[in-house]
């Protein structure tokens, strides 16, 4: 059985600005998967996650939504007449 990777709890890190970006250098220990993350706030604390991308197509088509049903008052109205001919479309 292999020995799980131990990391440390926590470790200082160094914060830098990128252009008009605060960025922070992620220590070799810590690094993540890919070459996107997703982060939010969690009260005062930063939370990275890595950018999961399906590998699937099966993957793909579960990460998209259902669209929401049109309710009566985005129904579409009637239309009137016939096609425009190419003419009219000048």
């Amino acid at each position: 059985m292999p020995i799980p990777k131990v990391t440390p709890r926590s470790r200082e890190a160094k914060l830098f600005w990128n252009n008009r970006s605060q960025a922070v250098r992620i220590p070799v220990e810590f690094q993540m998967p890919g070459d996107r993350v997703l982060i939010r706030r969690d009260g005062d604390k930063l939370v990275l996650e890595p950018v999961k991308t399906p590998s699937t197509l099966r993957e793909l088509l579960m990460t998209w939504r259902k669209e929401p049903q049109l309710s009566p008052e985005d129904d579409f109205p009637d239309v009137q007449g016939v096609a425009a001919r190419p003419e009219d479309i000048l």
